[in-house]
């Protein structure tokens, strides 16, 4: 990790962002440009909070454990995407793991800046009840799929989500069917004979280490509309 505390670059991402207004007297306020190389954690599961995090550059994962000591994938990020949010709020160590999956840039705002003076500020506030409403809002939709739905129907759901222009779809999207299961609540080696049963009745196929989507019609009628959105 590089700390970086040249004003312009600062000045540059706050501008690109339009934070201005939400990080108020931003000029005045110790924000520092924290870098980090494909690989890096950001933040570790388990530690204490040192501060708030816009993401303004790059491409992480975050991911949680669970009592088996295995990891959950819960979605990737892109710019804006803001942590620290929760555990700041509710004054907990950090609940979930986040790794850089590229060069990453973010934002950082000591702690004890945030809560001396920014918490007070509606502005700021407002910002951060939109990016909290609307994890709460994937994960409570992501957890419900999981729940009630089976295999099938969540790979269906998944497959038609990332298909869509939205923001949701493109933080779950990934190729790598590790990852799929992990987001879908399920095992690469079930994941895979799903993959296989539906291939079977040519909704899927597959070609080389692709699938792809052969029938989109019985695809959307498998889900039984159910989206990760």
């Amino acid at each position: 990790m590089e700390i970086i505390l040249d004003k312009d670059k600062i000045k540059h991402y706050i501008t690109e962002f339009d934070l201005n207004e939400k990080l108020t007297e931003s000029d005045s306020l110790p924000i520092q440009l924290h870098t980090y190389s494909a690989g890096e954690l950001v933040l570790v599961e388990g530690n204490e909070l040192q501060g708030l995090y816009f993401q303004v550059g790059g491409l992480t994962k975050v991911s949680t454990s669970v009592g088996t000591g295995k990891s959950l994938l819960l979605r990737f990020c892109y710019p804006l995407s803001v942590f620290g949010d929760i555990e700041l709020i509710q004054n907990v160590v950090i609940q979930s793991q986040v790794e850089a999956i590229q060069p990453s840039s973010f934002l950082f705002i000591n702690k004890h800046i945030v809560e001396n003076r920014l918490m007070h500020k509606h502005i700021f506030l407002n910002e951060l009840l939109k990016h909290l409403s609307y994890k709460l809002q994937t994960c409570t939709t992501a957890s419900r799929i999981n729940l009630l739905a089976s295999v099938e129907e969540r790979l269906a759901s998944y497959l038609l989500t990332i298909r869509l222009e939205n923001q949701f779809g493109k933080e779950i999207q990934t190729s790598q069917i590790s990852e799929i299961s992990s987001l879908l609540g399920t095992t690469p080696r079930h994941l895979n004979r799903v993959i296989k049963s539906l291939c079977d009745i040519k909704i899927l196929g597959k070609a080389h280490k692709s699938i792809f989507v052969v029938d989109w019609k019985r695809l959307d009628d498998l889900s039984n509309g159910l989206r990760y959105e």
